[in-house]
């Protein structure tokens, strides 16, 4: 993308800017990243855009402007935005049960112990509500997380987004309600599945796939022309190549990959295909509180509530969840209707601004909205790590910074 704006007229300082993109670079230089494209905002125009290394190792292809990333669990925000959209026209409340629209999730259960082989469970005490999926808060769970007996029942069943299965979304999620919880509803918080089960309310709802639906209230009004599930074409030139961190080093990594390239269904939770360009359409809709250009996809007041911390008691994560590793800092941090939400900087050890909010994704892709300094940040690259990837962590500081206005 362009730059819009100097640096010193947005008030960065431009030989501050530069030290993030050396820090981002030794990642590469180490084989510790493929390669990166960083994007910072303020004030609605672009300050730096910058790129470095390969989207394609093997071929020597740089990463380019023209990249196309697959941003999987940064599909999650896109999709809760999109579900609000129906909540403001009363398709639902917050508090109806999921079983209204997928009769499958009327009769949970929840594991209460035993082995993955032969679990305990008891019966749900209140039912799986619409909040519980926005919030991660439903009992649900991640095959890959490799915590819980539940865990080890979602990949017995291949139960897995990140590969295709011969099942569809409306089948996925009657195996998922099929299985035990990991949580009575409401109880704790815990990274998930949920958005997937959002998606397909979403299709019951509108009467439309998800791809469909996204298309017509997110992506055309935004001008988001490369962000769809799944390949174009094949191949597609401009999509970088995803890797793993391996004994060997960064090795190519297909079997993740065929998750968004090739999905037996349009994943909410993780199956997007996007651009630096297109995320920063929609998260300066999100910075300008729903609207865009002239475009307003979502009221101001929703955006700000969506934006909110919804945990019980307005307590962090740390409190409330359960970590996606052992080392993901959750302190400091609150959850809204599918966002993260800074509670308190000070508290999570992170510069930043109480009510930014963001995500990420696996393959090492995050994005935040600073509404207070009207700054954004967006972070993309393509390789998946078992724990998370240092820069995602250390970006705060980073950015905030060069900032001495």
């Amino acid at each position: 993308m362009d730059i819009e704006i100097d640096p010193t007229e947005a008030g960065f300082a431009p030989e501050r800017l530069a030290r993030i993109d050396r820090y981002l670079e030794r990642f590469v230089d180490e084989g510790r990243l493929p390669g990166w494209q960083l994007v910072l905002t303020r004030r609605g125009k672009v300050v730096h855009d910058s790129s470095y290394g390969y989207r394609d190792l093997e071929a020597r292809t740089p990463t380019g402007h023209d990249s196309l990333f697959r941003i999987m669990s940064m599909t999650k925000p896109i999709v809760s935005v999109a579900a609000m959209t129906l909540w403001e026209e009363g398709a639902f409340q917050l508090s109806t049960p999921v079983s209204d629209f997928i009769p499958s999730f009327a009769d949970v259960r929840v594991y209460q112990g035993g082995s993955d082989l032969r679990p305990n469970t008891v019966a749900a005490v209140e039912p799986i509500r619409m909040v519980h999926l926005l919030t991660h808060t439903s009992g649900l769970t991640y095959p890959f997380l490799r915590q819980h007996p539940v865990d080890a029942m979602y990949r017995e069943r291949k139960l897995d987004t990140t590969v295709p299965t011969a099942i569809d979304l409306e089948g996925l999620c009657d195996e998922l309600a099929a299985l035990p919880l990991l949580f009575q509803p409401g109880a704790e918080w815990a990274y998930s599945m949920a958005t997937d089960v959002l998606g397909r309310v979403i299709e019951v709802i509108s009467g439309k796939s998800l791809g469909e639906f996204l298309a017509e209230r997110i992506f055309r009004p935004l001008g988001m022309t490369e962000t769809r599930f799944g390949r174009a074409t094949d191949p597609e030139p401009h999509l970088v190549n995803l890797y793993a961190h391996t004994p060997d080093g960064l090795t190519r990594s297909d079997l993740f990959a065929n998750g968004c390239d090739k999905a037996s269904f349009e994943s909410g939770g993780g199956g997007l295909i996007s651009s630096a360009h297109d995320y920063h359409r929609f998260t300066q809709m999100m910075l300008r509180r729903g609207e865009l250009d002239g475009q307003r996809v979502i009221g101001s007041r929703t955006a700000s509530f969506i934006t909110t911390n919804h945990l019980p008691g307005g307590v962090d994560l740390d409190t409330y969840g359960r970590p996606l590793y052992s080392e993901s800092p959750m302190r400091g941090s609150g959850f809204g209707l599918g966002f993260s939400v800074n509670l308190d900087p000070a508290t999570a050890g992170r510069p930043g601004t109480p009510g930014s909010f963001g995500w990420g994704g696996m393959a090492g892709t995050r994005f935040w909205v600073d509404p207070v300094e009207e700054l954004t940040m967006l972070f993309f690259t393509q390789v998946f790590s078992s724990t998370p990837l240092p820069m995602r962590e250390t970006m705060p500081q980073l950015v905030y910074q060069a900032l001495v206005d």
